[in-house]
């Protein structure tokens, strides 16, 4: 998603235009965060999900944007990171990890600030890995990021193997049951306990963060392997002339139908079982967060062919969304803001107060503010004022470690 700090000039328009739909998708998922109990955000009878358009907004998300953004967030992370590589200079690791801390502190701060489910944290902890990938070759690159999925995959299974199977056999009064009902199902305790929550002032919810960040690290951690995935992948589209705009249409069209043809059956599949079952948390959170994994990642990387198609590098369109890529960061925490003084007790104090398809309506803000304010900024002042504020940040970080 976040290009990394850069003084150069010349930029592909279309891997731009990319980062700016993957910043404004990245909205759909992110706002039910703000909005409602986190247990919504897997399972719509949580909360605000009692309506067929609640349901379908449900449906539609899992299956169409639910962590296809992330991939795309991570695969052009990756990509970013693969330019600088090339480009090297005196110390090129060096910069590298000054980029990642500098990358986590703003990631720290939006998370205790704002966002619970930040994602910075998880791509700088994720680029401390990438000198151990940065001489492989591309199809060692590719295989890499599959193995990395089925990491994910293989150490989630067993962290809710023992709650899946307790639903099979009927014993829904297991610890792992209900585990998974406080924190993916629809639980009344659980889900009242994050509403009263939802009303703590800004003061409180700094103290609560600043101290729990051990907690959040382990979550963070737990995201890496998946995280990393989509990154060394981006570094092998990079590569390979993905990113670059050198693969031709048809070949961008056939990976795209390959890459759908391999994940749509599959996560309407999944969204009809859950649903089907009737939303039990253990197969909600299961589903959302490991058996899906590899769908997300077919599904994202189809997205990134059709983009790379469509978009012409002289359109309105692309550029933009361009100008919003260019400004990711800025417009990342910026949504974040946006959705906060929506629904925190600071700002309009509408959380937990609307349906799950109003919510999801409500990204229309932040989306229109990017596309207005971005293409102005870019023109007028150049690079954003987080990316500029991360460039000097890493900067400093470097010379301090020289």
């Amino acid at each position: 998603m976040i290009a990394p700090p850069s003084s150069a000039t010349h930029r592909i328009v279309q891997v731009d235009a990319l980062r700016g739909l993957a910043v404004m998708g990245i909205a759909w998922m992110n706002v039910l965060i703000f909005a409602m109990p986190a247990q919504a955000y897997y399972n719509p009878m949580a909360w605000g999900g009692q309506s067929g358009l609640d349901m379908l907004a449900w449906a539609a998300s899992f299956v169409f944007v639910e962590d296809k953004f992330r991939t795309l967030f991570a695969m052009l992370f990756g990509a970013g990171c693969a330019i600088l590589f090339e480009r090297g200079g005196a110390h090129p690791w060096r910069a590298h990890y000054a980029r990642m801390a500098a990358l986590f502190v703003i990631g720290v701060l939006h998370a205790t600030l704002l966002a619970s489910n930040d994602i910075l944290r998880a791509y700088a902890l994720a680029g401390l890995l990438l000198p151990l990938f940065h001489q492989l070759s591309n199809a060692a690159l590719i295989a890499c990021s599959i193995g990395l999925v089925a990491t994910h995959v293989g150490f989630g299974i067993a962290f809710t193997g023992v709650g899946i199977w307790d639903w099979f056999a009927g014993r829904l009064g297991s610890d792992a049951i209900q585990f998974a009902e406080r924190n993916f199902g629809a639980d009344p305790a659980a889900v009242q306990f994050l509403l009263e929550r939802g009303q703590e002032s800004l003061g409180e919810r700094i103290e609560r963060r600043s101290t729990g960040l051990g907690a959040q690290l382990t979550a963070v951690i737990g995201s890496v392997p998946l995280n990393l995935a989509g990154i060394v992948l981006g570094m092998a589209l990079w590569r390979n002339g993905l990113f670059k705009g050198e693969w031709r249409t048809f070949r961008l069209q056939r990976l795209a139908a390959i890459c759908a043809l391999a994940s749509l059956p599959m996560l309407f599949l999944l969204a009809n079982w859950v649903a089907e079952s009737g939303f039990p948390g253990v197969l909600a959170g299961s589903v959302a967060l490991v058996f899906s994994a590899p769908f997300d990642t077919l599904l994202g990387l189809a997205y990134a062919c059709v983009a790379m198609v469509l978009f012409a590098p002289d359109g309105g369109l692309t550029k933009t969304l361009a100008a919003v890529g260019r400004l990711s960061l800025t417009n990342y925490i910026m949504t974040s803001g946006v959705f906060g003084a929506l629904y925190a007790s600071w700002g309009l104090g509408l959380f937990g107060g609307v349906s799950r398809s109003s919510a999801i309506a409500s990204i229309a803000l932040p989306m229109g503010a990017m596309l207005v304010w971005s293409p102005l900024w870019s023109k007028y002042l150049g690079q954003g004022p987080l990316e500029r504020l991360w460039r000097r940040a890493a900067s400093s970080i470097a010379r301090v470690g020289s």
